[in-house]
């Protein structure tokens, strides 16, 4: 699908997508209780239809509403090969669960997906008293025998989502279990991993993100929860207000654990006119300023800023772009090659990405299936000199299918 995005003056108000890692999170959470759980306010992204689909064939009953989703939980597997489709998500969180149920069980997914190592899954799965297969490293995994508890050290500076999974899944085995972290980025997404388990009387204690302690045998909870507004995906609206115009953005917790609130520093630091009144944010255009911010412990930041930063007087340098390699592209070469076909000037350097203020043209992108790519660019084109052409849009339905409709509903000129 093509989508063409013309230079545009934004101006309104938009509610924030729900979030796809606390909905993920939330169905995890209800498959592993017995009873119904109910959760409002749910986001029907691609990634979450994937963990919705993934929790039925491991046993749940799931009736989707527009409003909310209600879940009966209860592991007994349905079917010995689970899809995770292209979330990095479920599959290092439902591989340690599947892993309970004592069943030969298949997981895979697709395209990208199919690329992501799975190394550390494997040795972590193995210490724990299951069994693990996988194809070199990659998708699909092979699992059998029962999860058992223990102590393990498993390395956190590629992603915290194996964490997530392990998280979920120790408080149900029969031992007790430690569980030691080395190198933790994005440590936020622990601590909502950890928020939403206490919602469902799951307790664990951590120390310094370096030590998690589990009890095993804990009973999960079956209860309501309601789906927080997404920073990832407000993000990119955010931005947009600062690019284009003035927006006003609802529905996001400033006090939430997740790392992407970030962003509000960001557009401090860029001298965006920013106004935050509850769960409201404000922003508009000014004169914006080159910026440095580290992205590392954040780096679904990385396309809004760099958009951004195209509009930014002078140099801006963003950290972290050794977090960008497993993602749904090598997205710190996708940022720099796209953006550049659009005028900008980006350099990548050792683990960090410097853009200077670039006058951007218009001209044709692909988003080579990364729906923040995709978002980026759309962002970017609304100071543009002239449309954006965005091939493989569709890609964005991954976590925020309506992004293009909203971004219509606020003034931008898209077809």
């Amino acid at each position: 699908m093509k989508k063409f995005v013309s230079p545009s003056k934004i101006k309104g108000s938009l509610k924030a997508p729900a979030s796809k890692s606390a909905m993920q999170r939330a169905i995890a959470a209800a498959l592993l209780s017995k009873g119904e759980s109910l959760i409002t306010n749910p986001t029907f992204c691609d990634d979450s239809i994937s963990a919705m689909r993934v929790a039925q064939g491991l046993g749940a009953k799931i009736t989707k509403k527009s409003d909310y989703v209600s879940i009966y939980g209860g592991l007994n597997p349905q079917e010995e090969i689970l899809n995770c489709g292209e979330s990095g998500l479920c599959i290092r969180m439902f591989t340690p669960i599947a892993a309970l149920t004592g069943k030969r069980l298949i997981l895979t997914g697709e395209r990208s997906l199919m690329e992501r190592p799975v190394s550390s899954i494997e040795e972590s799965i193995k210490a724990l008293g299951a069994n693990i297969k996988s194809n070199n490293s990659k998708l699909p995994i092979e699992v059998w025998g029962t999860l058992k508890g223990g102590t393990v050290t498993v390395d956190g500076s590629i992603s915290s989502q194996f964490i997530t999974g392990l998280l979920m899944a120790l408080p149900k085995c029969s031992e007790d279990s430690t569980l030691y972290v080395k190198n933790l980025k994005s440590a936020q997404y622990v601590d909502l991993t950890i928020e939403i388990l206490k919602n469902f009387g799951v307790l664990i204690e951590k120390e310094n993100h370096e030590k998690f302690t589990i009890k095993g045998n804990q009973e999960f909870v079956p209860g309501i929860i309601n789906i927080e507004g997404d920073w990832s995906g407000a993000a990119f609206l955010l931005c947009a207000g600062a690019i284009a115009g003035e927006i006003t953005v609802h529905g996001i917790a400033e006090e939430s654990t997740q790392p992407d609130r970030a962003i509000i520093t960001a557009l401090k630091k860029a001298r965006a006119n920013l106004h935050i009144n509850g769960d409201c944010i404000h922003v508009s255009r000014s004169e914006l300023k080159g910026f440095e911010f580290d992205a590392s412990d954040c780096p679904d930041l990385f396309p809004p800023l760099a958009a951004l930063a195209l509009y930014c007087k002078g140099e801006t340098i963003l950290h972290g772009t050794d977090r960008l390699t497993h993602k749904e592209s090598n997205r710190a070469m996708t940022i720099k090659s796209e953006l550049e076909k659009l005028g900008a000037r980006v350099r990548l350097f050792g683990d960090s990405m410097i853009i200077e203020s670039s006058e951007i043209s218009g001209g044709e992108v692909d988003s080579h299936g990364d729906h923040r790519i995709a978002m980026a660019c759309a962002i970017a084109a609304l100071g543009a000199t002239s449309p954006v052409v965005i091939n493989n849009a569709e890609c964005v339905s991954k976590s925020y299918s309506e992004f293009f409709e909203d971004l219509k509903l606020i003034g931008g000129q898209v077809r």
